[in-house]
């Protein structure tokens, strides 16, 4: 069984979209699958390959990539039959991988070829050097999912598994228009493995059997590290028919199992306690362990929050006298109880700074807007350079165009709108610093600023305006 997998934030996700067959010119032999002619695909030309199926007819499709220095990967419609579509990942030194799939699976996993140049066993893969466990766990520092090397790994070849027992000639290969993806294999796969590579005998420049990987061996995939749903439910403290709902449904980033015993799924021990990682690490665990212990789930600030409030509405509207009496029927007017909702509203707007500090605040303003100046700074220093090199003279008042980015612009504004003394303050430490780091005129700065605020700002611009003609210097 393979996998594909695919990261979308932290999460993971693991597709089902798995090969029906190898292609008869593949490199590496998926165990356990019929091989298919592919001759009518016109490898190994991947521009070519993107031909067949581009723009050749309705419901078909192609495309190509290369992959820096590690080859390429294309796929395409079958021409014959346009239910079904070859995948193909080429290496110049690992050679290509040749599957047939469903059509409507290939460009999902053309993505995932670029990640690497082997799957086997439910999403182990192989980078050309070693074998890793499915991508589970969620690196932040890389944005990427952490490479977990398989224990001890070993690539097993087609030569390590032909032997004289396997028969060629009990063998057939199966033409693409016959090819039925429900069929069951006929026979033993090592006399398919045979005949597939008694054909490559007669190919020009046929890799060698040696180096045609055909699965792994890792003690992470021995019968005695196999659980299967009972086990893997008991250690993920889960019931086993949520996993079977997960598995059934694909929710819940449930990787794909390593291998099926007697019709049932077994996943390897390693690959589930990646799972009980990762889901222990996901955002639904962090708010969970967050808000434990709060009737309401909510994490310790919003809880100490909701309090505050509750015990200042309480006083507002029970240990006032002449509140409490509103609550008599004749005095459930509407403007009366617009008075009292107005009185709470205030009560938050006042409190705003028990909600949001202000000082951590200033100060993430202050770095942030320095850190995206920084960047201008060095495009500066970098045009200096080359006009030296160049024998031209820099103007020393001559700045890129500066910005602050749109995520900021638009903190900057929600501080102005809240807290505008505190933005008034801010902005001159930030003009201040600026200037005293990289020499950088308070024009600019003002020039900047202003410009972002312009573009992203929620204020009426005649307020907008008179902010900062009062905060900022006058620019030219």
């Amino acid at each position: 069984m393979l996998a594909a997998l695919s990261s979308r934030g932290s999460s993971t996700v693991v597709f089902r979209e798995v090969p029906l067959a190898n292609g008869l010119r593949t490199d590496h032999p998926v165990p356990g699958l019929p091989f298919v002619d592919d001759s009518h695909i016109p490898l190994p030309d991947p521009e070519a390959i993107e031909a067949v199926g581009r723009h050749k007819g309705q419901g078909m499709w192609g495309r190509y990539d290369d992959i820096h220095d590690a080859g390429w990967h294309a796929f395409t419609t079958d021409p014959i039959r346009h239910d079904l579509g070859w995948s193909i990942r080429h290496h110049p030194e690992h050679g290509t991988s040749v599957w047939l799939m469903r059509d409507e699976d290939i460009s999902t996993m053309h993505y995932h070829w670029s990640k690497a140049l082997l799957y086997r066993a439910g999403g182990y893969w192989f980078d050309g050097a070693r074998w890793y466990r499915p991508r589970q766990v969620w690196d932040p520092a890389s944005d990427d999912h952490e490479h977990r090397p398989a224990t001890a790994a070993v690539t097993v070849t087609a030569a390590d598994l032909l032997d004289r027992a396997a028969d060629a000639d009990r063998a057939c290969t199966i033409k693409i228009a016959n090819f039925a993806a429900d069929a069951h294999l006929d026979g033993q796969w090592n006399d398919h493995l045979a005949l597939w590579a008694r054909l490559r005998m007669q190919r020009k420049d046929s890799r060698p059997l040696d180096a045609c990987a055909v699965n792994l061996a890792t003690p992470e995939l021995a019968a005695d590290q196999m659980l299967g749903m009972p086990q893997f439910a008991e250690r993920a403290h889960l019931a086993a028919s949520t996993l079977r709902g997960y598995l059934a449904r694909n929710q819940g980033d449930l990787p794909m199992p390593q291998a099926e015993i007697g019709s049932r799924a077994v996943w390897a021990r390693a690959v589930v306690e990646d799972w009980i990682e990762a889901r222990h690490r996901s955002t639904d665990s962090v708010m969970a362990a967050m808000g434990a212990g709060d009737p309401h789930q909510l994490p310790p600030g919003a809880a100490a929050l909701r309090d505050r409030l509750a015990q200042s509405f309480t006083r507002q509207l029970w240990d006032r006298q002449e509140v409490r009496k509103r609550w008599a029927l004749r005095h459930r007017t509407e403007p009366a109880v617009t008075e009292v909702a107005e009185q709470l509203a205030w009560s938050v707007a006042s409190d705003l700074k028990h909600i949001v500090p202000t000082e951590p605040l200033s100060a993430t303003m202050r770095h942030a807007v320095l850190d995206a100046f920084s960047t201008y700074s060095t495009l500066r220093k970098s045009a200096a350079v080359r006009a030296h090199l160049e024998g031209e003279e820099s103007d020393a008042d001559d700045w890129p165009i500066l910005a602050l980015g749109i995520p900021i612009a638009q903190m900057l504004d929600w501080m102005i709108r809240h807290y505008p003394d505190t933005a008034q303050a801010t902005i001159g430490e930030i003009q201040f610093e600026a200037n005293r780091r990289w020499g950088l005129p308070a024009a600019h700065t003002a020039r900047a600023i202003r410009r972002s605020l312009e573009l992203d700002s929620k204020l009426d611009e005649d307020i907008l305006r008179d902010f900062l003609d009062r905060v900022l210097p006058r620019t030219r």
